[in-house]
């Protein structure tokens, strides 16, 4: 699986142990973020993140700032994402199967730990095929407004 790592200078450190730890459960892994702590603007980092997951060259996302709001809006300015900014397993467990989230929005103040554990269950949550909520990705799909 693919997936890709974007942040502003809040999350140059978390990236580098994001990186490593998922690389070592056999992800390969693609850093779309600046790799200083020099103040940044995150949108940049977002939106090539969050194109290169709309044009399938990646499986995944996962941005983050320091509260993770920001880039979750950027991320959901490209057609085709579905950015979901989450504290908790729980939270990544129901934007799986609910709206099939494929970029994972986190703050930078959540723990390593937390952050692993958020991760693991937003990679291995398979969509609901619920009609309901086929439904409802397909609203979010087709608007225009």
């Amino acid at each position: 699986m693919k997936i890709g790592i974007a942040n502003d200078h809040h999350g140059v450190e978390i990236n580098k142990e994001l990186t490593n730890y998922l690389k070592s459960i056999g992800y390969d892994v693609y850093n779309y973020g600046p790799e200083t702590t020099e103040s940044v603007d995150y949108p940049i980092y977002a939106f090539k993140l969050a194109e290169a997951v709309a044009h399938k060259e990646l499986d995944f996302g996962i941005v983050i700032c320091n509260t993770g709001i920001g880039v979750s809006i950027a991320c959901n300015k490209v057609k085709g994402i579905r950015c979901a900014k989450v504290n908790d397993e729980w939270e990544a467990k129901m934007t799986r199967l609910d709206n099939d989230a494929n970029v994972l929005a986190m703050g930078s103040r959540l723990s390593l730990k937390e952050m692993k554990n958020i991760m693991n269950v937003f990679f291995t949550t398979e969509p609901s095929n619920e009609e309901r909520h086929v439904r409802r990705r397909k609203m979010l799909d087709d608007y225009n407004g």
